[in-house]
């Protein structure tokens, strides 16, 4: 599956805060998304989601236009920065509401085996986290929206979920962003930047420094 969005405006209480912004990800490749802190990631993840209306945009799906949001079709699944699911939700139930697998679950982190029954509000940040983010990538969605995934996460839990989305990829058309921009690069096969309201494809680390995101030779 390819997802394409294009020519996004987005204002915000009279001030621009998108413009022109084009993105393409396709199934095989994870895409990444970098920019500064309120310079329009997360907006522009939810216009996609269809939870934010912009002044404007045209997302295509395998060259399609696709005129509805995307929200109300099974296609995509959507990772927010706050958390997912309700305090009183237990994980058991939120299982069968995305339809994913408990068994590879515990497989891959055994020490959730005894949280079937426990509901979300009593996890750590980041044991709700990791569990959020294993039911949006295992959901049956074929686009994945990951918002600051790795949030919370120690880092045996992100080479985990590293390791995941790269077998994940081959199934998903996956699109993510994280203020821990070296994981995000580590990622990536396809790199954005966010920056000046556009978007900038990015072709290495010396792309990031020549706009100013990183520092000279931090690689």
């Amino acid at each position: 599956m390819k997802l394409e969005i294009d020519n996004v405006e987005l204002n915000y209480s009279g001030k621009k805060i998108l413009s022109g912004i084009y993105l393409k990800a396709e199934k095989g490749q994870i895409t990444g998304l970098l920019g500064s802190n309120g310079c329009g990631k997360s907006s522009l993840l939810k216009i996609i989601f269809g939870s934010l209306k912009p002044k404007n945009k045209l997302i295509k799906i395998n060259n399609n236009p696709f005129l509805k949001r995307l929200y109300t079709s099974k296609k995509i699944k959507y990772l927010p920065q706050h958390p997912l699911f309700p305090k009183d939700l237990k994980i058991r139930q939120a299982f069968l509401l995305f339809e994913a697998e408990w068994e590879m679950f515990i497989s891959a982190f055994p020490e959730f085996k005894k949280h079937s029954e426990v509901r979300f509000g009593k996890l750590s940040g980041g044991e709700r986290r990791l569990t959020e983010i294993f039911l949006v990538m295992n959901s049956y969605s074929e686009i994945i929206l990951l918002d600051e995934p790795f949030t919370h996460l120690s880092p045996l839990y992100i080479e985990i979920i590293t390791d995941l989305l790269q077998k994940e990829k081959h199934q998903k058309t996956i699109i993510l962003t994280d203020h821990l921009y070296r994981h995000v690069l580590d990622l990536a096969d396809n790199l954005y930047l966010i920056k000046d309201r556009h978007s900038h494809l990015i072709k290495g680390p010396t792309d990031l420094e020549k706009y100013n995101y990183i520092a000279a030779n931090s690689f």
